[in-house]
């Protein structure tokens, strides 16, 4: 197998980071949060949309079912935008990949909270809700693995962890704007407000973030990496896909699972718990927006933590310890959650912390490719991989808690299980690249 460790040709691997390096991890991690808060905002209102959207005497748990497939179809779409943008990004650079994203994002973004509803135009509401939903998972597509391979481009390699923990964190600041914009509207709205006209106002605003984030990335650099792979000529002479598909499957299996991973630390525990608890244990929407306030906050301070630990003792150890504390500390949260919600806050902070492990997630990815292909190999293993983790676990925790109330747990604890042992094989690929860069 080819050497995929290296960031690039030249890259430095021994100097630390500079002004450009925090200049470049900074905005690209603030333009990720507003981002990323038009592809979540969608999950905090689900409950609203559903009522909005669907018809009035469906059943709670089927009109669920169908707002989480929408949402999922967002997931669906990801690989088709995310190849192809990623093609033109190891072909034409990384940065103009950057800005089409945000465009992608913004427009159906405004779209969607613009829309007439299902008691206004009947079905036709729920198929353009889907239609946006689609755009905007084309738009994430290119987006997260696009920023994850800009920014550990601009960072020597021995901090490449920090650099997509930083990105990461951005990316999970933007879920809690939206958590916080859902907590904010369901305290100075009543239900009537928000049911009439309350709901469009995250939508739109989201929109406008999307401009303010391509006005952002305008001050952004092609990466020294792919600029020196261009000079020199050695960019990838071939389908960076065919490549990939021929040279680099274990890299992909490897990404792969790491997703599956990310899915269930963010899906399950931060985006779908609040509205599972409010649907099936009884607990108060407003408190339930509150703790998840506090994970996230937590979860942004576990991304960077587990990113500047697992560059000075590795990838694999991180992940196992991170997977661990994350399957346990959900199931008893969950479980209790049924019982008593005395704990809801610490616990719920706590779950945050562990799902830290979406900080090196894509530091393991970007190790596992060379940089002629790295944007098509993150891109295609990241965004495959979401599309069927990401989209089915909502449906399948959704129709499954029905029988097993417990489901949502079961199924992050497996996940987490596998995790586990990931961790424990990565760790030895750890000291082997150490050693690698090095010299």
């Amino acid at each position: 197998m080819n050497n995929a460790n290296s960031n690039g040709p030249s890259t430095s691997v021994t100097r630390p980071l500079g002004a450009r390096d925090i200049k470049t991890l900074g905005l690209s991690a603030l333009g990720g949060a507003l981002e990323f808060y038009d592809f979540v905002i969608f999950v905090f209102f689900a409950s609203v949309v559903g009522q909005l959207f669907f018809p009035a005497d469906m059943p709670e748990w089927l009109r669920l079912v169908q707002t989480f497939g929408i949402f999922a179809a967002g997931y669906i779409a990801r690989p088709i935008g995310g190849v192809i943008m990623a093609h033109f990004g190891d072909r034409l650079g990384r940065k103009k990949m950057f800005m089409l994203s945000i465009m992608l994002m913004a427009l159906p973004t405004l779209i969607m909270g613009l829309l007439p509803t299902y008691a206004t135009i009947g079905y036709l509401a729920p198929i353009l809700l889907l239609a946006m939903r689609m755009l905007q998972g084309a738009a994430i597509g290119g987006e997260a693995p696009g920023a994850w391979v800009f920014v550990t481009e601009h960072v020597p390699a021995r901090h490449t962890a920090f650099a997509t923990s930083t990105l990461s964190a951005g990316l999970v600041a933007g879920i809690l704007l939206g958590s916080f914009m859902a907590t904010g509207l369901n305290y100075v709205m009543s239900d009537e407000t928000l049911h009439s006209w309350g709901w469009r106002v995250p939508f739109l605003v989201g929109g406008v973030l999307g401009f303010v984030t391509l006005y952002l990335r305008r001050y952004l650099h092609e990466t020294p990496v792919f600029t020196e792979m261009q000079e020199n000529k050695a960019l990838s002479e071939e389908l960076p896909m065919r490549t990939l598909l021929r040279d680099y499957l274990p890299g992909v299996a490897i990404s792969m699972i790491a997703t599956w991973l990310l899915t269930a630390a963010v899906v399950v525990t931060i985006l779908m718990t609040p509205t599972l608890l409010q649907s099936f244990a009884g607990i108060d929407r407003g408190l339930t927006l509150q703790a998840n306030c506090v994970a996230i906050v937590c979860l942004i301070i576990g991304c960077l933590s587990a990113g500047a630990l697992a560059d000075k003792i590795g990838d694999g150890i991180v992940l196992m310890l991170s997977c661990a504390g994350l399957g346990i500390t959900y199931f008893y949260f969950f479980w209790l959650m049924h019982h008593d919600v005395s704990m809801l806050f610490p616990l719920y902070a706590l779950v945050g912390f562990f799902g830290g492990l979406t900080g090196i997630v894509p530091a393991i990815a970007v190790k596992s490719f060379p940089a002629a292909i790295r944007f098509t190999g993150l891109s295609f293993s990241y965004n495959v991989a979401y599309a069927i983790a990401g989209g089915l676990t909502p449906m399948i925790v959704t129709t499954s808690i029905e029988t097993l109330p417990m489901s949502p747990a079961w199924y992050v604890a497996g996940v987490m299980s596998v995790g586990v042992v990931m961790g424990l094989m990565l760790a030895r690929r750890h000291y082997r690249y150490r050693a690698q860069v090095a010299h």
